[in-house]
């Protein structure tokens, strides 16, 4: 079962994404867009994969959410975002293979893991 939070609104968007400190991958799509439809399933088995990690995955529908959009500069969709402490460090354009999302998602994570296991150790 997919673990993706589908965002309804700027404050659930805040909720989710914004005053989450870790990994973020945020999918703006729509359901009139044929990629879009091609990336969600990719998008469902990460979050499967990812389970119980620091990552979280959330879909935005453009449509519905205009001000989301505007405020991320989406020009073309499917565009996926890749939020570390809430803060973009990536941007995706159209459709990828899965592998290719683990290769951006697994850096941020260890990234995470090295600056815990600095912080205990201090």
């Amino acid at each position: 079962m997919s673990n993706v939070i589908y965002i309804s609104g700027v404050e659930q968007f805040k909720k989710e994404v914004l005053e989450y400190n870790w990994v973020v991958l945020a999918d703006f799509r729509a359901e009139r867009c044929g990629p879009c439809r091609m990336l969600g399933p990719i998008i469902d088995e990460l979050s499967i994969d990812y389970a119980g990690k620091n990552v979280k995955f959330v879909k935005i529908n453009v449509d519905d959410n205009p001000e989301l959009s505007w405020s991320f500069q989406i020009s073309s969709i499917p565009a996926v975002f890749l939020l570390n402490a809430w803060k973009p460090v990536d941007s995706i354009v159209w459709v990828r293979p899965k592998q290719f999302y683990q290769e951006k998602i697994d850096p941020l994570l260890a990234q995470w893991a090295d600056n815990q296991d600095i912080s205990i150790a201090t």
